[in-house]
């Protein structure tokens, strides 16, 4: 484990490598975000759930995770380098006091882990090249700052590669579950870990979005850890 990410299990060639951006709500000691504690076990500040539905997957063979392993808000790994939304000053409608920084402030936190988790995470695929990628959020039910529900069950994500998400739909939907395509959100707009790592390189994956209360006690990590594993494999053995 490093400062900005964590990796669980073992990458193996040829394998599955689940990629969490959100995956931890931890604040350094030294970084002060201005915020109350409460707000660090929300979703603004952590993908809840998705950490430990990792860990799950990484136990099974040829299936292993890479983590964030700082909050969101201290550094959101899932943006471009040059906007400012790398250090957030707001979100859901929560300011973060702590993140109005200058420009050296600003670059510190991308020298002290946004370039450093980008390094790793290209280390590994470079190295050990993978079937899939897995890329692995979750979504609120319903945001604060807007009052509609979010029904889907799970989402799939995509920008212009979208090999695994059209094999991976029915797939979701055959478990009877409330899919959406690029929804609640389009990966067209949000997809910069995997536009940089994957569709940069012409490397597979499968952006995957679970809603949070499904995954927010062990049964439900438990659950969608086992189906995410069987339909990953799925998938990637249909693309290869």
């Amino acid at each position: 484990m490093s400062e900005p990410f964590r990796t669980v299990g073992t990458p193996r060639f040829g394998g599955i490598l689940v990629v969490s951006d959100h995956a931890s709500n931890r604040v350094p000691a030294d970084v002060d975000l201005g915020i109350g504690p409460d707000l660090l076990s929300q979703h603004i500040a952590v993908d809840i759930g998705v950490a430990q539905v990792g860990v799950i997957m990484a136990q099974r063979p040829g299936i292993a995770a890479f983590q964030g392993n700082v909050s969101r808000l201290v550094c959101d790994f899932n943006r471009d380098e040059h906007l400012p939304t790398v250090v957030p000053i707001a979100s859901d409608g929560h300011t973060i006091p702590g993140n109005a920084l200058d420009h050296a402030g600003h670059e510190a936190r991308l020298a002290r882990y946004f370039r450093p988790y980008h390094h790793a995470l290209a280390e590994i695929l470079d190295s050990v090249p993978q079937a899939l990628i897995l890329s692995l959020h979750s979504f609120t039910p319903q945001l604060a700052s807007n009052d509609a529900p979010r029904p889907w069950h799970v989402g799939v994500l995509y920008n212009e590669d979208d090999r695994a998400a059209r094999l991976a739909i029915p797939l979701l939907e055959a478990e009877g579950l409330c899919v959406g395509d690029q929804l609640p959100y389009s990966g067209k707009l949000l997809n910069a870990t995997m536009n940089r790592h994957a569709e940069a390189e012409g490397r597979p994956y499968l952006g995957v979005e679970v809603r949070q209360d499904l995954i927010a006690d062990e049964a439900g990590q438990i659950e969608w850890a086992e189906r995410l594993s069987r339909i990953a494999n799925q998938v990637a053995l249909a693309i290869s």
